[in-house]
């Protein structure tokens, strides 16, 4: 470096100020270890390796660059450290994330007999908060009363920020108090404490409406406050009185609003922002994401690139998320075809996300080829690529790939044994899943949860082990939920067991679901019995209850366009043709021998029109779309919010077959490949 160069001719005041000026230059040339150990030599050369002034700045410069190793190799050299050092190393520790060294230099402080001051406790005070250690904090609080500064607003600031970090606010509120002069900083920690460790913002009002000034960092203080408990209009009312608005404020709300589902309010809040950065395209993608708006998710991302903006991981993972929410499949591609132009390395965080949105998107080979290309493999890309074998009814290969992660020595976890019983519940493996789920107390030291007990009961359930199921949830450690009973209903359903489904009906009953889903079923169940007077009872009391079964819909991807339709709906552009192809589809079915499972439609209606309200399934509805609106040949990818029904599977079984297309359907439990007449879960469902 040849800026450090041997200069004999400069006089040491000189030399000295070279060196600070290459220390202290926000422009300086110092920026690797290999400069700062070439600045070192420069100071053993001319005697600055014992000066306070030139070790203090280039321990200030160590920390800067993250080399605080180094910096106590310089620092062990010096005979006689003044405070200013000392202080510099305590503060560079702290800011580097090493509290404990932090307090160990103030410890060694102390011993050399080197008086701390008001610029030494700040970063102690804080180095405690980092660390939780309130007993050590509080001994550093005693030693400032007993050294008489702790009115200085500094040092009263920290300890604040420290009882509130701790949890303690009426200490901090107490120093607070205490302190003759506050500024802002001391205001809005305080604030702070209020907000974001008790949320309590009626008392956090009554302190901001005390502020003398009130700076930016305070009013987003408080709006951000109020978003987080869910007062989206009071933050929305202290937006508008805000003399000054910075981009953190306008994020704030947006947030808000994307957060609690307003869905128009956040697009128009977002059109009229003066100006929008990263945090900005990111919350509104993913509020317009959470809201199940797709397409105009994907639009953002378009119009974000427009402006320049380049998207980060939050943005990529949050569109892959959406695309596997409703099988997007061609967008996902899509997504993955700018990943492979835009980014050098697949991290753990995007590959997972791609393996996941291909496995929900029904493409198993496409989530392979990514999960194998992944350098760095984690549990969760483990269990993503099992559970998207399991959904997808590949029940051998998801125990293979389970097999193969032991065998890398990656540790199992309970979504990884929640993926596996899954496997088993698909292909009704009753004897592995039973073994896998012993194991995982036995074996692996995890807890069963909730969703694993809910497994069992599906797999034993559907196996027609009925009493065994029941015998799982009477002996569980846990509280049974919906999900563990909505299992043994279902099953009951398919096995026709009145008895039992009253039982599980019963406790479902007590759960007091808003969804009339269970309720349903149990009418069904009543009426494949042939016991009428009881499903007008079960039907009376979904009127008494207010409730209703959960609206069916089914989407599907056409060009880069989420297509979504309800039962019998007419409100799509090409109703008239979809309604026409739904007619031929029936016509070729009965050709083909299809009867309409009629028996789940409501019993008080003719059995014409019950064969008619079968036809427009959401599903069906979805299928025929599909069948008008590809080209012969091209796989039809349909979502179903619901478990698929029997005359819907039959339905699309024979669709595969007579119009020659390959037909994947998703539903709330798993995949249905259609192909030729056949289905992948071998009417196992």
């Amino acid at each position: 470096m040849g800026f450090l160069k041997s200069r004999p001719e400069l006089e040491t005041s000189q030399q000295e100020q070279l060196a600070l000026s290459l220390l202290k230059h926000p422009q300086s040339s110092i920026r690797t270890l290999s400069h700062l150990k070439s600045l070192h030599v420069h100071l053993l050369r001319t005697g600055l390796h014992q000066n306070s002034f030139s070790v203090g700045n280039f321990v200030s410069r160590c920390a800067t660059l993250g080399f605080m190793a180094y910096a106590s190799q310089l620092f062990d050299q010096m005979l006689e450290p003044n405070s200013f050092v000392w202080n510099t190393m305590i503060r560079g520790f702290q800011q580097n994330q090493q509290p404990r060294n932090s307090l160990l230099y103030f410890d060694r402080m102390r011993v050399r007999s080197v008086p701390p001051d008001r610029f030494t406790f700040p970063f102690v005070i804080r180095a405690c908060d980092d660390l939780k250690d309130l007993s050590r904090g509080v001994c550093v609080h005693g030693l400032i009363c007993k050294l008489g500064i702790e009115l200085d607003v500094f040092v009263g600031t920290s300890l604040i920020y420290f009882y509130s970090g701790c949890g303690d606010l009426e200490i901090a509120h107490h120093v607070f108090d205490e302190l003759p002069v506050k500024d802002a900083v001391a205001w809005t920690v305080i604030l702070s404490g209020y907000v974001n460790q008790r949320g309590d913002m009626q008392r956090a009002q009554e302190l901001f409406d005390e502020m003398p000034v009130k700076d930016l960092v305070a009013w987003n203080t408080m709006i951000n406050g109020y978003v987080k408990v869910g007062e989206i209009q009071l933050a929305k009312n202290l937006f508008d009185r805000a003399p000054v608005k910075d981009i953190l404020m306008y994020n704030t709300i947006l947030g808000g609003y994307a957060k609690h589902g307003e869905v128009e309010v956040l697009l128009q809040f977002f059109r009229d922002m003066p100006e929008r950065d990263l945090v900005s395209w990111n919350t509104i993608i993913g509020g317009l994401v959470h809201s199940r708006r797709i397409s105009d998710a994907i639009r953002h991302f378009h119009l974000m690139q427009m402006e320049n903006i380049n998207p980060n991981e939050v943005t990529l993972v949050c569109l892959l998320s959406a695309c596997a929410q409703v099988g997007a499949l061609d967008t996902g591609r899509w997504l993955h075809s700018y990943i492979d132009r835009k980014i050098v390395d697949l991290n753990v965080v995007i590959g997972t996300s791609l393996v996941d949105m291909y496995s929900k998107c029904g493409d198993l080979v496409s989530a392979v080829n990514v999960f194998d290309k992944m350098v760095d493999r984690d549990v969760v890309a483990w269990n993503a690529i099992i559970m998207g074998f399991s959904m997808n009814g590949q029940s051998k290969n998801a125990l293979e790939i389970f097999h193969r992660m032991k065998n890398e020595s990656v540790r199992p976890n309970d979504v990884t044994i929640l993926g596996v019983l899954c496997a088993c519940v698909h292909t009704g493996l009753v004897d592995e899943g039973r073994t896998w789920f012993h194991s995982m107390s036995k074996d692996l030291g995890l807890v069963p949860k909730l969703e694993h007990y809910g497994c069992m009961v599906d797999l034993l359930g559907r196996a027609g082990l009925l009493n065994e199921a029941y015998e799982v949830i009477q002996s569980m450690p846990l509280v049974p939920h919906e999900g563990v009973w909505g299992a043994l209903l279902g099953a009951c359903k398919i096995h026709g067991n009145v008895e039992l489904a009253e039982h599980a009906i019963e406790h479902l009953i007590e759960l007091d679901l808003e969804d009339g889903g269970y309720l349903a079923i149990m009418s069904n169940i009543y009426a494949n019995a042939g016991r009428w007077d009881d499903v007008a009872k079960v039907r009376e009391l979904m009127r008494e209850k207010l409730v209703e079964k959960l609206r069916g819909c089914s989407s599907i991807e056409i060009n880069g366009e989420i297509h979504e339709f309800g039962v019998e709906e007419k409100i799509h552009p090409r109703a008239k043709e979809i309604y026409g192809m739904i007619y031929e589809i029936s016509k070729r079915l009965r050709i083909a021998g299809h009867i309409a499972s009629t028996s789940e439609v409501f019993f008080d209606v003719e059995e014409e029109e019950k064969e008619k309200a079968l036809y427009f399934h959401s599903e069906k509805m979805a299928v025929a779309f599909g069948l008008i609106a590809t080209d012969e040949g091209t796989v039809i990818r349909v979502v179903k919010n619901l478990r698929i029904c029997a005359d819907c599977h039959a339905a699309i079984k024979l669709i595969s077959g007579v119009f020659g297309r390959e037909i994947v359907v998703r539903d709330r439990s798993r995949f249905h490949h259609f192909k030729e007449g056949s289905c992948s879960c071998r009417d196992y469902w």
